[in-house]
């Protein structure tokens, strides 16, 4: 089957959804009080977004945030787990919309074996151009502004590092996977199905998987490979921000205070320099954890030929998808989610049945 071809190992998160959901879901005015100097300090920033930052003023919905997961590995820094966060007018509804790593897209620049120029290929490739982020993180948000026509009000990369301390503050978070499955990596651990609590190794390496995730239940349901690595990251999410709510991390400012400096160096932001983390905090305070929506890129499995060699990739094909896919760009920038929602259900991911249906012939095991 095509469409089972691979995603980073440190795919563990996009956390900003947390970093910035976190600080802000059940935060309450006692947020307010709490010293915005520390706070502001805890979060190093940079130039993410470019020319696709919404020129905005004050804090109000909607909102628009990107979400860049990196894997800094020596003086390289590489992304290709891209995720855009929408917040709804009221500021009380978030949508995560994860973009597939083999989703074929336009890149405006593939890099020195394309002679830098433009060229059709998987958006990850957007983020091998280079082993300089300076280089390599304009080309990463341009091809997704390309591609949505989306500006973003706030953008965030975050690495490895960063979700293994989150997790380590709340000791475990629950997981639950639809169907048993084996890890691919290191002592090859076998996941049991249902809800479990798993510690930040055990969590970190349950949504690194894809391979696993190769059913035949899992494609029929639009979980196969890639896609249901991309719902146990967004389990993981929500699963953390409701262990930090539960602990009380979300309305003790000493212990919000914790979370931004317990991601260190792991979290950067792009925001307004008129808006501080402490006005985000109180501005988003009534997001609720628990409400938080996963949408799928309209789009399907494919192959196509690259150099001469059939290749995998995740395609929005012409017809009902493009259509779908493009007013979910418009949706995301209009506010007008819910009504996407409903017109487009088989899009819309909630948790589904569990299966046990025999697992079809898998891949052999690979590196990510």
């Amino acid at each position: 089957m095509a469409g089972k071809s691979g995603a980073p190992w440190w795919a563990h998160l996009m956390m900003y959804a947390g970093g910035l959901t976190m600080v802000v879901a059940g935060a309450t005015a006692a947020v307010a009080q709490f010293a915005s100097t520390t706070a502001e300090n805890a979060v190093p920033t940079e130039d993410i977004l470019g020319n696709a930052q919404a020129e905005v003023e004050e804090i109000k919905g909607p909102l628009n945030i990107l979400v860049l997961g990196v894997d800094k590995q020596g003086d390289s820094t590489r992304s290709d787990t891209m995720i855009l966060v929408h917040i709804n007018e009221d500021l009380t509804e978030t949508t995560m919309v994860s973009l597939p790593r083999d989703l074929w897209v336009e890149i405006p620049d593939c890099g020195p074996g394309f002679n830098n120029d433009p060229c059709e290929n998987k958006i990850n490739h957007s983020a091998s151009i280079s082993g300089d982020w300076e280089v390599t993180r304009p080309n990463v948000v341009q091809t997704i502004y390309d591609l949505t026509g989306v500006q973003f009000h706030l953008g965030a990369t975050v690495d490895f590092e960063g979700f293994l301390g989150l997790v380590d503050m709340v000791g475990e978070i629950e997981l639950c996977p639809w169907h048993e499955i084996q890890s691919i990596h290191g002592d090859k651990q076998t996941f049991p199905k249902g809800c479990a609590m798993y510690d930040k190794d055990e969590s970190l390496d349950l949504i690194r998987q894809r391979y696993g995730w190769s059913w035949d239940s899992d494609w029929e349901e639009g979980r196969g490979g890639d896609y249901g690595r991309q719902a146990m990251q967004q389990q993981a999410i929500k699963s953390l921000l409701k262990a930090f709510k539960e602990k009380g991390y979300l309305t003790d400012p000493g212990k919000l205070t914790e979370i931004l400096e317990g991601f260190g160096d792991s979290l950067t932001i792009d925001k307004p320099e008129e808006w501080s983390v402490t006005d985000l905090a109180v501005n988003l305070r009534d997001i609720d954890p628990e409400s938080i929506t996963s949408v799928q890129v309209p789009s399907t499995p494919d192959q196509t030929v690259m150099g001469g060699e059939t290749i995998s990739i995740v395609k929005t094909h012409e017809g009902a998808e493009q259509e779908a896919a493009d007013a979910l760009w418009d949706a995301l920038q209009n506010d007008t989610l819910d009504q996407w929602m409903t017109q487009n259900p088989d899009w819309v991911k909630t948790p589904g049945k569990t299966s046990t249906e025999t697992p079809a012939e898998t891949e052999s095991e690979t590196t990510d």
